[in-house]
């Protein structure tokens, strides 16, 4: 789904970029009501985790693969806002230090993975909690089924991009079709990637999955024949909710991811790229802005062997998103923690 520079046109390609940019600064202010001394660390690492399951390519046709978009995963993890943040990290990140998806084309790429994406698994994530009943294989469940749905909405939306900005004269009946049909099969796999690893997390501490915070209930207790909210329990102790641990194995697994697993991806092109060449979308692609990176391609350069070349470009990328991300998000949280001392004493002595 990574757009190069060349499928849209400039007027379309500069719009996407102020949709993108005014998403980016919405969701910089919505995160701060999400972000807290727990999760902001947290969400540096999800960013992170995204960037080396993208490079795990799994194939679901003949000739084409497909990879995680992880809209849906980081809005469930870390809320909405931050969750578009967090794809847009990475979509940054890509784009720059790896010439993965155009630098004209980041609006639409942003706009696409990021925005698109977190918006309609959240919203389908959201009505299925309410339905279903209150459980932890509730929260599964409905995972699966937002980022089911995430999928061919983005490839929706880039058909619609396409119909308005594209540079070919291309059918498109026939883009809509092989794109929303592709890439329903790779929602599939993104699907099962985001259940499976929302699972683990909340089987291990829901207290740190945004998406499940509706299952801390509080306690209710019959007195005088009525029901009344028993007392909110002391907190725990700070160290004792210390989320080190499994932000430790999550580095560490998205280094292995990224580092070793990825070399044994699927080397056939993803749903966007196979569209675009049997249809002819590709005739004015573009070569990208930094081509002649020393990671371009996720490869170091110089580096002959490509299994370490590989691995070594996975992870620097692993590492420089999550301080990328973790930069971003404890800024946020700073100035969440800064806001109540705007407040100063003389302002409130009259109350």
């Amino acid at each position: 789904m990574h757009v190069p520079d060349g499928f849209i046109d400039a007027p379309t390609s500069a719009v996407t970029g102020v949709v993108a940019a005014a998403a980016v600064a919405v969701s910089l202010r919505g995160a701060r009501r999400e972000l807290d001394e727990r999760t902001a660390p947290l969400a540096g690492l999800v960013a992170a985790f995204i960037f080396a399951v993208q490079m795990l390519n799994f194939p679901v046709a003949a000739g084409t693969s497909g990879h995680l978009l992880g809209g849906a995963l980081a809005a469930i993890l870390v809320g909405p806002y931050t969750g578009v943040l967090c794809v847009s990290v990475v979509l940054l990140m890509q784009s720059i230090l790896f010439a993965d998806g155009g630098l004209t084309a980041l609006g639409v790429n942003i706009t696409n993975m990021a925005i698109v994406t977190t918006v309609v698994a959240y919203a389908v994530f959201r009505l299925l909690v309410k339905v279903l009943p209150r459980g932890r294989r509730s929260i599964t469940v409905a995972s699966f089924a937002a980022a089911l749905l995430s999928v061919p909405a983005a490839a929706l939306a880039f058909t619609l991009m396409f119909a308005v900005g594209g540079t070919t004269d291309v059918s498109l009946g026939k883009v809509l079709t092989a794109m929303v049909g592709v890439h329903v099969l790779i929602g599939l796999g993104e699907a099962t990637i985001t259940a499976l690893t929302v699972g683990a997390v909340v089987a291990v501490r829901p207290d740190l999955v945004y998406g499940a915070r509706d299952l801390r209930q509080r306690l209710r207790l019959r007195v005088n024949g009525e029901l009344v909210d028993a007392p909110a329990a002391e907190p725990a102790p700070v160290a004792a909710r210390s989320p080190r641990k499994i932000w430790a194995v999550g580095l560490v697994t998205s280094l292995v991811l990224a580092g070793f697993v990825s070399f044994y991806a699927s080397a056939s092109p993803d749903g966007l790229e196979k569209v675009a060449a049997d249809h002819g979308i590709d005739k004015k692609a573009e070569d990208h802005a930094v081509a002649d990176s020393p990671l371009a391609d996720y490869g170091v350069k110089d580096v002959t062997d490509a299994r370490l070349s590989g691995g070594l470009a996975g992870v620097i990328g692993v590492g420089v998103t999550v301080v990328a991300g973790s930069a971003v998000f404890w800024a946020v949280r700073r100035r969440r923690a800064a806001g109540p001392a705007d407040v100063s004493p003389a302002s409130t002595s009259g109350a």
